[in-house]
């Protein structure tokens, strides 16, 4: 063999096994989709079972799922890098759905649906931008003079400023806004288009889009950028990555920002989605997106979106077969069966203690 095909042979020995490993992802993606979209099509009638076309509860559990997912990163990526339950991040997706309306009614003066799609675009980026900057500024806020000061801490010390955090957020916005739930104006024209038998709504596409981007997008700068790298030093060994020169201070710094971010993105296309807000908003779904990071695997961000997405897939398979009361007994006792099995969750890692 010459040594001109040497370096060829070897990089594409070394390429393969990545080629295989994008392929099989992949195809486990498409079948379980497609697994998804025929137990969708299940409904009970009084003679029995019968199949429908499920194209639009398929719709209906990708749209709920891509929101579980976003704000379930948030979590695992606060708790995988200083294992702190953050339950004030619940709150902080409720906040960015509030920052997102009042820049909508504001200062964009929105009232009713826009027709031209080029301006409906500027519109969103003008509304989601600043909402997840002023978001993640805000989760750097928190991070810096609530949870620093406690790093060394008691771990019951920081998990109740997460608490009183939390209910800061919420009397902030009742303060604001009061009880009652917020309309949010609806850009998004109410015209459907037919595809496999169902009605999509292109806000229902933007929702899906929004969060498959963000969640590459975050999978990349973990994965390949010089911080991520230092994020995941600082997850593994937080005094060995220090000592190889790592800003811990900046690191977990930027995890908050990123986290926050996640949660303003979330919060904004939950107030399109439903067309209101309210101050309680961030308990109820906060509480099914940290069930869904543990179910994924707690500190695993791919996990985390997948919690997510199946949470989202039983509470809408529930609502299908008749049973949208017993959706969330369905989805915990999902969770502790996974959890009796897989104590570390699905794609989770059983891991030792620190020293």
């Amino acid at each position: 063999m010459s040594s001109a095909s040497q370096p060829q042979t070897m990089a594409t020995r070394s390429f393969r096994p990545g080629v295989v490993r994008v392929i099989r992802t992949v195809a486990t993606v498409v079948v379980a989709l497609l697994a998804a979209y025929a137990l969708l099509g299940l409904t009970q009638t009084p003679a029995g079972w019968s199949w429908t076309n499920p194209t639009q509860q398929f719709m209906n559990f990708v749209t709920l799922g891509a929101i579980y997912a976003l704000i379930a990163l948030g979590y695992t990526m606060v708790y995988g890098i200083i294992e702190l339950i953050n339950f004030a991040h619940g709150d902080l997706f409720m906040f960015g759905a509030f920052v997102a309306m009042w820049i909508l009614t504001v200062p964009l003066g929105m009232t009713g649906a826009v027709e031209n799609p080029l301006q409906l675009i500027v519109i969103l980026v003008v509304v989601m931008v600043p909402t997840m900057i002023f978001m993640g500024l805000l989760g750097m806020f928190i991070e810096r003079f609530a949870y620093r000061p406690l790093r060394h801490a008691p771990r019951l010390a920081p998990l109740i400023t997460a608490i009183g955090v939390s209910f800061i957020l919420i009397n902030v916005i009742y303060v604001i806004f009061g009880p009652s739930p917020v309309n949010v104006p609806q850009v998004f024209p109410l015209t459907r288009f037919d595809f496999l038998g169902g009605k999509i709504s292109f806000l229902s596409l933007f929702m899906v889009g929004v969060a498959i981007v963000l969640m590459v997008v975050l999978q990349l700068f973990v994965g390949r950028t010089r911080l991520g790298r230092a994020m995941r030093s600082t997850a593994q060994d937080r005094e060995a990555a220090q000592l190889m020169g790592v800003d811990i201070n900046q690191t977990i710094a930027i995890t908050f920002f990123i986290a926050a971010a996640l949660a303003g993105a979330g919060g904004t296309i939950q107030g399109l989605y439903f067309g209101s807000v309210q101050f309680n908003l961030g308990f109820y779904v906060g509480l099914k997106a940290f069930t869904a990071a543990v179910l994924g695997g707690i500190g695993n961000t791919t996990g985390a979106a997948l919690g997510g997405f199946i949470i989202a897939f039983i509470e809408v398979l529930a609502t299908q077969l008749g049973y949208s009361r017993w959706s969330e007994v369905a989805v915990f006792a999902v969770l502790i069966l996974v959890l009796v099995f897989r104590p570390a969750g699905i794609l989770g890692q059983q891991l030792g203690e620190r020293a």
